[in-house]
């Protein structure tokens, strides 16, 4: 047995030990590099949202669609709470959606029909343009659909009860929905986001919450 090689072996046994742990170790942690980046690639990015406008443009647009509102309301008002006695014997209810709108478009002038569905149409296109600048939490189409609806089901109450010469009309409240919508899309959604923050909806926030757990690294094995 040769003694004197004995250390020899012993010292190559230890360095080839310390490499095989250092590599494993080396892979380890490359291992773990690429799962975090991986999952930091994998997360969606947050949505940018647009700075509010700043305090004097917001308050000027702000009282601009006050105004607006004001000078809406007393156009409303004299379109629909001011009496037609000639109308008294002429007019009737309709609570059956499309009853008062198939006749202007079976029967009716072209010109007639334009001036009768187009004005409600044009009626509630300040609903959509001014809601979203004066009430935040009215931005969305269901919210300015629901509010215009609203409020102009009481006007058409209102009018059937207590006006001469006009009644319910349940078509008129569709109309001037619509033209509530139209508005939204064209100008009320632009003006409110310019205003106003830009709201966090309910997919957000499970996107974002999905991303976090999604994403997230898992913890090495023990």
């Amino acid at each position: 047995m040769d003694v004197r090689g004995k250390p020899a072996a012993v010292r190559w046994t230890k360095w080839k030990r310390w490499t095989e742990g250092a590599g494993a170790e080396r892979t380890r942690t490359a291992e773990t590099a690429e799962t975090v980046a991986g999952a930091a690639g994998a997360r969606e990015p947050a949505p940018a949202v647009r700075p509010p406008a700043r305090p004097v443009p917001r308050a000027l647009a702000m009282l601009a669609a006050f105004a607006g509102t004001v000078l809406f309301s007393l156009v409303l008002a004299h379109l629909t709470l001011e009496p037609s006695a000639a109308s008294a014997g002429l007019v009737h209810s309709n609570t059956r959606p499309g009853a008062s709108i198939g006749p202007y478009l079976d029967r009716a002038p072209l010109r007639e029909a334009a001036e009768q569905l187009g004005g409600n149409v044009l009626l509630g296109v300040p609903f959509g343009v001014l809601l979203p600048v004066l009430l935040p939490q009215a931005r969305g189409l269901l919210r300015v659909a629901a509010v215009t609806a609203v409020v102009m089901t009481l006007v058409e109450l209102i009018q059937g009860a207590l006006v001469t010469g006009r009644a319910f009309d349940v078509d008129d409240v569709i109309l001037n929905t619509a033209g509530a919508l139209l508005g939204y899309l064209l100008l009320g959604r632009r003006m409110g986001r310019a205003v106003h923050p830009r709201r966090r909806h309910w997919w957000h926030r499970l996107t974002r919450r999905g991303g976090r757990v999604g994403g997230s690294p898992a913890p090495p094995a023990g």
